[in-house]
């Protein structure tokens, strides 16, 4: 959807528990999330690549300025959900993208989710340990 307003496209990426919502503007490629700059946001490259690989798959870096607000979830699940949001704003922009999206699989929603803990046991699966005596 595009904000009338500020000519901002705003789209939503989602992973595990972690919601992020996306605006692109075209710009210099100065990329905002939660305020502060993606380096310190994501400190270590393989956080980086995962958030920003939807602009490296349509050779887009550098053409918009990206502000994200990234809630729930960890690092992680963070990064995965701006990174469809980003694909997803990029959609929005430019249709001819979805062929380079959708090979790199940027467009696919992940749908695994933490499993929940069962009751009368520790975790998930893990089970307390059994005493025969």
């Amino acid at each position: 959807m595009i904000d009338p307003k500020t000519n901002e496209v705003v789209r939503t990426g989602r992973r595990k528990t972690a919601t992020a919502r996306v605006r692109i503007v075209t710009g210099t490629g100065k990329v905002a999330i939660n305020g502060r700059p993606l380096e310190n946001y994501f400190p270590t490259d393989t956080l980086r690549t995962v958030a920003l690989r939807p602009l490296t798959a349509t050779q887009s870096v550098g053409k918009y300025d990206i502000r994200v607000s990234v809630a729930g979830g960890g690092p992680i699940g963070q990064a995965g959900a701006v990174s469809l949001g980003i694909a997803r704003a990029l959609l929005e922009t430019d249709v001819n993208l979805k062929a380079p999206l959708r090979t790199e699989g940027l467009l696919t929603r992940d749908p695994r989710m933490r499993e929940r803990k069962k009751y009368g046991q520790p975790g998930a699966r893990k089970r307390f340990q059994f005493s025969k005596r």
